[in-house]
C-alpha cells in the first residue's frame, strides 16, 4: 500500500471536518490522506496552518504538490472528482443546484450551531448576548422544519453531499447540545438520521464526546 499523498488538518470534534470524513469513507479514499488532528479557535489559531491557509480555517486540505485547499466545501468538490464512482455531488443539471442548496442550508445550521458554541463556551458568561444566541438557535429550527416538511424525502433518495452535511449538522446538535430534543420535533427527520448513522462511514466518524 503506498503512503498517503494528502494531509487532512481537522478537528476532530469539528462537524465541517467530519463531513470529509464521510466522504473519504463513502469514496474509498481513506489510504490517500493522512489525518493531522488540530485544535483551534478564534481566540487560538495555529501558526503553522495559517503559513499557507491565512484564515487558518478547517479542515484545510495538504494536496501533493504542497497546494493547499481550505473550506469543506471546496475540499468536498475536489475529493469528489478523485474517485471512479458515482460523483457525490451531481456534475450538471437541476439535480446539481438542488443538492447544492440543501446542503447550503445544512452548512448554515452548521454555522449557528458553531457560533453558538463559540459564544457559550468561549465568552464569559457575563458578555454573552441572548438575542443573539436565540436568533442563532431559530436559524437552526427554521432549517430543520424546512428538511422536515420539504426535503427529507430528497435526502432518502441518496447519501450525497445534501445528506453528509445534514447528517454532520445534526451529529454536531446531539454532541453540543444534547438537551435539544429536535427528534420529537421532527420526526420524519429523526428517523432518516437514525438509518443514515447505520453507515460505515458515519460510525467511523462519530465524533468525541
Amino acid at each position: 500500500m503506498s503512503a498517503p499523498s494528502m494531509t487532512l488538518y481537522y478537528n476532530p470534534a469539528s462537524p465541517f471536518s467530519r463531513k470529509v470524513l464521510v466522504l473519504l469513507h463513502e469514496t474509498g479514499q481513506t489510504n490517500r490522506v493522512s489525518l493531522k488532528p488540530v485544535n483551534v479557535t478564534p481566540v487560538n489559531p495555529n501558526n503553522d496552518l495559517c503559513q499557507e491557509n491565512p484564515a487558518g480555517k478547517l479542515p484545510a486540505l495538504c494536496l501533493a504538490d504542497g497546494n493547499v485547499l481550505h473550506d469543506s466545501r471546496v475540499i468536498l468538490d475536489y475529493l469528489d472528482h478523485q474517485h471512479v464512482g458515482n460523483p457525490l455531488i451531481p456534475r450538471e443539471g437541476s439535480a446539481r443546484w438542488r443538492r447544492l442548496t440543501l446542503a447550503s442550508l445544512a452548512d448554515a445550521l452548521l454555522d449557528a450551531a458553531v457560533l453558538i458554541r463559540y459564544e457559550t463556551f468561549l465568552r464569559p458568561a457575563q458578555k454573552q448576548w441572548a438575542e443573539w444566541l436565540d436568533n442563532q438557535q431559530e436559524k437552526i429550527a427554521r432549517s430543520l422544519s424546512y428538511f422536515e416538511q420539504e426535503a427529507v424525502t430528497e435526502l432518502s433518495s441518496h447519501f450525497d453531499i445534501a445528506s453528509i452535511s445534514l447528517a454532520a449538522g445534526l451529529g454536531y446538535l446531539d454532541l453540543r447540545q444534547p438537551d435539544l430534543g429536535w427528534r420529537s420535533r421532527y420526526p420524519r427527520l429523526g428517523a432518516w438520521y437514525y438509518e443514515v448513522c447505520q453507515r460505515p462511514s458515519m460510525i467511523a466518524t462519530q465524533p468525541p464526546a
